[in-house]
């Protein structure tokens, strides 16, 4: 299974973007997904999850201004980003982590997202 991120781009400061996250195809056994993120210079660090079950969790900087969301049909994760702020600038990595048939990790390739004026 391979994961295929889109969505990013240039946007200016206040704008918005819709990451997506495409599952080429089902995952099993999932614990939970969501995005990372990498500046330049900077460690890579958790934005959004969402679990199995449905629970979300958001880095503080983030919250209220993004939301994470699944379609199970389309075996797709995305993430709505509002009120983007110059330091959302970053590659966005969206992952998803299972337990069956083992503990494994599922990354996609990464989206660029700069928000400048």
């Amino acid at each position: 299974v391979q994961l295929q991120a889109s969505g990013g781009g240039l946007v200016q400061p206040g704008g918005s973007l819709r990451l997506s996250c495409a599952a080429s195809g089902r995952i099993f056994g999932i614990n939970d997904m969501g995005w990372y993120r990498q500046a330049p210079g900077k460690e890579r660090e958790l934005v959004a999850s969402i679990t199995n079950g449905g629970s979300t969790n958001y880095a503080d900087s983030v919250k209220g201004r993004f939301t994470i969301s699944r379609d199970n049909v389309k075996n797709t994760l995305y993430l709505q980003m509002n009120s983007l702020k110059p330091e959302d600038t970053a590659v966005y990595y969206c992952y998803v982590r299972s337990n069956y048939p083992t503990r494994s990790t599922y990354w996609g390739q990464g989206t660029q997202v700069t928000v400048s004026s």
